[in-house]
């Protein structure tokens, strides 16, 4: 679960579609890590008597990707056979009852799911170990259900804010900690028995074998936390996503970036895109996947907010070109990090506003593209090195001002072969749902040492 690749594989897979009002799209990454691990569903129209029913859900699978598939594959028909949703079948139900038979019944879905893949040649053989969390929506007519098992997260956004968050399931919770200790489990450097980093999920058997136990009150459990949310014209849209997006997006960042993106374009797979490319460029090292509902309330496409799309990617185009033409040797060696910082440096003392919820890191996209015309046959690196930082000093000796920034790291997302020994957590709990959630820092040293010799020679020979 802690291996990485040299550099991200950046490919995505993407759909969309529609239906009962909704518009959907979906976007996953596979990123640092050695496998895509992620899978997802989305269905609309879900058969009589839910026929206004729609249903979406992200899976985020470790140890391999098995059970994420098969969840996937899976979960929705779990749900529908539960006897709790066979009697909504009955129209007389008070609204009520209703309520508390769908929310019984995707708890019921999920233990089912459960015991069944227990039962799995691989999983009995103990061939197959992995484990998933699991984030889903259901869509009715007048009502949104998320269940949550694990630390994927679902947002709901109305009325220009996050109207209701889920709750990540880690081992450091108090009860979720206490229901470990209680299976003769342990908590130690976050995670369960020092292993798993969540406390629920599907799969991983190993974690729930303890006898006289209920599935519940195994050391991992795989019971989702189900939210509901009544609907109105004002709601906005419905974000599933992966921890790939969490562990470098607050709740509020990831809803401000969407809700911008909306007033720049409707194309619903290119934001996905955008807020994949946006946590891969923050420094996520996990795989990534996002799936946005669009609901009737969402903001439109604004003429005066493409415009300004329009002149922040010519100004950093011509910032990029002004870069690599005029003040870089041809051969100058460069990472796309390094590259990204420098430019945000000289933005930000010109005064330059950045995209809600992404700063620079959201517009490396027109970066890369600057870098492919004007130099079309030499590589922009991922990982920053000394060349990087020589380019970056020759550049300010050009201008004759100092680099932003010089005591600091070349780059704000250092690789994980830099930073990362083993696959230890990276994001702390700091409160309930709708808290930010804060990522520990952190800098290329080797990298920031270089630069700041680089600096103080400059300095000693302007001074000589």
């Amino acid at each position: 679960m802690g291996a990485f690749l040299d550099k991200p594989k950046t490919d995505k897979h993407c759909e969309s579609g529609s239906g009962n009002g909704l518009r959907y799209a979906i976007c996953s990454m596979q990123g640092w890590r050695i496998d895509m691990e992620d899978a997802h569903t989305a269905l609309t129209a879900l058969g009589a008597p839910f026929d206004q029913w729609s249903f979406f859900g992200v899976y985020d699978g470790h140890a391999g990707g098995k059970v994420s598939k098969f969840c996937s594959e899976n979960m929705l028909k779990y749900i529908m056979e539960t006897d709790e949703f066979q009697q909504l079948k009955d129209q007389n139900l008070s609204p009520e009852k209703k309520r508390d038979l769908i929310k019984n019944g995707l708890i019921r879905g999920f233990l089912n799911l459960d015991e069944f893949m227990r039962k799995l040649p691989d999983v009995v053989t103990g061939e197959d170990r992995s484990g998933s969390t699991a984030i889903c929506a259901l869509v009715s007519p007048d009502t949104i259900y998320l269940a949550n098992c694990g630390d994927s997260r679902g947002l709901v956004v109305s009325k220009e804010m996050v109207a209701l968050a889920t709750y990540d399931h880690k081992p450091i919770n108090p009860l979720e900690k206490e229901r470990i200790q209680n299976a003769g489990g342990s908590v130690m450097i976050q995670r369960v028995n020092g292993s798993l980093a969540v406390s629920r999920a599907l799969g991983d058997f190993e974690y729930k074998r303890v006898p006289n136990m209920g599935p519940f009150q195994q050391l991992i459990s795989p019971e989702p936390e189900i939210s509901d949310f009544l609907r109105s014209s004002q709601d906005e849209f419905i974000l599933l996503a992966c921890d790939g997006v969490w562990d470098v997006m607050s709740n509020e960042d990831a809803c401000t970036f969407v809700r911008y993106q909306l007033t720049v374009t409707d194309d619903l797979e290119a934001i996905c895109e955008s807020l994949v490319d946006n946590c891969l460029n923050k420094g996520s090292r996990d795989n990534i996947s996002v799936v946005i509902i669009l609901l009737p309330g969402a903001p439109h496409v604004s003429e005066s907010a493409k415009k300004n799309e329009e002149e922040l990617d010519s100004t950093i185009a011509d910032v990029v070109k002004d870069i690599l033409k005029d003040n870089t040797p041809e051969n100058a060696e460069m990472d796309v990090s390094t590259l990204t910082h420098l430019v945000s440096g000289i933005l930000e003392r010109r005064g330059v506003s950045f995209p809600p919820g992404g700063s620079m890191n959201a517009k490396r996209y027109v970066i890369e593209r600057v870098w492919r015309e004007v130099r079309p046959n030499q590589e922009l690196r991922q990982e920053p090195g000394r060349s990087s930082n020589s380019a970056v000093m020759g550049y300010f000796r050009a201008k004759q001002v100092s680099p932003p920034g010089a005591e600091h790291a070349a780059t704000d997302t250092p690789s994980p072969s830099q930073v990362a020994q083993s696959d230890l957590p990276t994001k702390l709990d700091v409160g309930p749902p709708l808290s930010p959630i804060t990522t520990l820092p952190k800098l290329d040293i080797a990298a920031a040492q270089e630069l700041k010799a680089e600096t103080q020679s400059s300095q000693e020979v302007a001074t000589d």
